[in-house]
């Protein structure tokens, strides 16, 4: 790879409250190293030693807020209450310290256990209409006063991450946890204000959400929303199977308040639409709604996240920089979320502009039991 293809991406981003030296993030990825759900100081240090090796921003691990069962395992941090906040608080600080951009992602799995800690303890668990999946029972079926204790929640959170001096809020709305259950019609199967046939009725709970926390946080803080079409083990899945429905769902999301479309693909370079042209979730995205947008989905990498899970180690790759910067160039995102490739090497991104791509270390499952 010409390493001078990377340098467009070397560039300033802004959106309202969101400030970044260049178009890397880190993309949210679970950790389970907070005990009790308090972040550790090792964790902090793990987010402010990737800004060191040279992204402009870390979108952190996704948290809880602060409704009962919002997450599934006791190990997932907490945005909520005197001492989460404070460990969150001080996170926030070393990353801009180092000069870099820190966003909480803001979690609720709705009725979905979790898949690496199915055994740990949580309170109830609860969904739009009890199903995790396809005829697959999970959580308790939310009542209208559930809904409303929801979004009040969420709204708590964005609170406290615009005072704490946070840079911007995700909300995670893909990979079938709570929103993407409202999304899926396989898991919302609801008859009131919150269901409905088509993706627009469905997307209604996620339009309130933004709209109470746009409400609250006013018209500068930069909200973004993560959506996917896939599900952790329901890769084949559809919300959106033309762009004109992608349209009906993500438009009234961002006339409610989104700033940035945040596409996760399990590969970045596959096509939302075959059919319609050659772009990813998130340039579709871009495209029918107008807003920047993030992509992610195995970038640096020779397979995706869930063949990771179940076998060997992943070997470094540069071949996809090529077309990641070609999708750049044309306009088709704005920012990139770099995922397993800066869990197994904080300075991966020095090293590629560096030219130093035999000293990537690898991405294997182990790195997942460590905070390198």
């Amino acid at each position: 790879m010409n390493n001078s293809l990377l340098d467009p991406f070397f560039t300033p981003f802004e959106c309202k409250s969101l400030k970044v030296a260049n178009r890397f993030t880190m993309a949210p990825m679970s950790r389970y190293f907070s005990p009790g759900g308090i972040l550790t100081e090792a964790s902090a240090d793990y987010y402010r030693r990737r800004i060191e090796g040279g992204v402009g921003c870390v979108i952190t691990e996704g948290v809880a807020v602060d409704r009962p069962g919002s997450v599934a395992a006791d190990t997932v941090p907490g945005f909520f209450g005197e001492e989460g906040l404070a460990a969150w608080d001080r996170a926030r600080s070393g990353v801009q310290a180092a000069g870099g951009a820190i966003i909480p992602q803001l979690w609720h799995v709705g009725g979905c256990e979790d898949f690496n800690y199915p055994d740990s303890p949580h309170p109830p668990l609860e969904s739009p209409s009890g199903f995790a999946g396809p005829e697959i029972p999970g959580g308790r079926e939310m009542t209208l006063k559930d809904v409303d204790g929801v979004i009040a929640s969420f709204v708590r959170a964005a609170l406290d991450a615009q005072r704490l001096g946070f840079d911007a809020i995700e909300l995670h709305g893909a990979h079938g946890y709570l929103f993407d259950q409202f999304f899926w019609d396989a898991t919302n199967l609801r008859s009131d204000r919150y269901g409905g046939p088509d993706i627009a009725d469905r997307a209604r709970f996620a339009v309130d959400v933004v709209s109470a926390i746009r409400q609250a946080v006013g018209p500068d803080y930069a909200i973004i929303f993560r959506v996917s079409q896939w599900k952790t083990y329901q890769y084949e899945a559809k919300i959106a199977r033309t762009p004109q429905e992608l349209e009906r769902w993500l438009v009234p999301l961002a006339d409610a308040g989104v700033d940035i479309f945040h596409g996760s693909d399990r590969r970045f370079w596959e096509h939302a639409f075959p059919e319609h042209g050659d772009y990813n979730l998130a340039g579709w995205a871009k495209k029918v709604t107008g807003k920047p947008a993030i992509t992610v989905g195995s970038v640096g990498l020779d397979r995706d996240l869930m063949q990771d899970f179940v076998s060997g180690e992943s070997a470094p790759t540069l071949k996809s920089l090529d077309e990641l910067a070609r999708r750049f160039d044309r306009g088709e995102f704005d920012l990139v979320a770099l995922g397993r490739v800066l869990l197994a090497d904080p300075n991966w991104l020095k090293k590629v502009r560096e030219g130093r791509s035999g000293e990537l270390r690898p991405y294997s499952k182990e790195c997942m039991e460590t905070l390198f």
